[in-house]
């Protein structure tokens, strides 16, 4: 089915968090050709202004459908300054699309503000961004969020008493301890909220999946079919590309997600 028979977004605002490249570029491009207004986030200005003028140029996307954010997801200070930044331009936001992530290193490395690299990017910053733009999310019934997850989160435990696994590091098992905080931090109540595996993509976290992938035009289908409103969701359910299937049975305990939400304030500095 190709975007143009598609229902039309028109009047929706969602922000892409890592726009800039893979899923992440093609979920903002199919959602602006519906007509959304959607806000591109990158890892630099420079990042995210590319990514716009790459998306009017290559896709005839139009320039005012388009804005523009910059944040390291490393830095939780530049995570508190976009939220700022996008609630102030946009105090409505229909949709967030927690889609950036990275593999984890090789070697086990902390960011400044002293977490295991990937578990920030791909989850506490998302968590931090998910907090704060609440009340944007939720100015009007209907706000959602959608979490870009992945299968690998079955493969994974969340280890409590050493999140930053300083103690025994593996870049598998802190990549998949990711995706399952992500995951399970969809069935938080404060926000309705999926989670979304859209399947082995040609992209740069492709080598932790297999040797060959779908497109990422494929499966950001996935990822943009639940952004659609005219697609019901239930809070915390879990999708492999379209089907609604049981994630990883921590994913559904009421105690895993306190006890997370407990730990990620905890990490990020939020105070209840």
């Amino acid at each position: 089915m190709s975007d143009s028979t598609l229902s039309s977004l028109s009047g929706r605002t969602v922000l892409v968090t890592g726009a800039t490249s893979g899923i992440g570029h093609e979920t903002a491009r199919q959602l602006a050709g519906r007509g959304a207004t959607v806000l591109l986030h990158g890892r630099s200005a420079e990042e995210a202004r590319a990514a716009a003028d790459a998306l009017v140029a290559g896709a005839g996307i139009a320039a005012d459908r388009l804005c523009t954010y910059a944040a390291d997801f490393s830095r939780l200070d530049e995570v508190e300054t976009l939220a700022h930044k996008v609630v102030t331009g946009h105090p409505h936001l229909d949709v967030l699309v927690n889609n950036a992530g990275m593999a984890a290193p090789e070697r086990h490395t902390v960011t400044a503000d002293g977490n295991e690299i990937a578990f920030q990017v791909n989850f506490l910053a998302h968590y931090l961004l998910t907090c704060l733009l609440e009340p944007a999310l939720t100015s009007d019934p209907g706000g959602r969020v959608v979490n870009v997850s992945s299968s690998l989160h079955r493969t994974a435990s969340i280890q409590w008493s050493d999140p930053n696994r300083a103690r025994r590091y593996s870049r598998l098992a802190a990549y998949a301890q990711s995706q399952l905080a992500l995951t399970v931090f969809a069935a938080d109540p404060r926000v309705t909220a999926v989670s979304v595996h859209p399947g082995a993509c040609d992209t740069a976290l492709l080598p932790l999946y297999a040797h060959e992938g779908t497109s990422p035009t494929q499966g950001a289908a996935h990822v943009v079919r639940l952004c659609d409103p005219a697609v019901e969701i239930v809070n915390g359910a879990y999708y492999e590309r379209d089907e609604r299937v049981d994630p990883a049975p921590a994913a559904t305990e009421d105690r895993t997600v306190r006890r997370l939400n407990k730990l990620a304030d905890l990490l990020v500095g939020r105070t209840a």
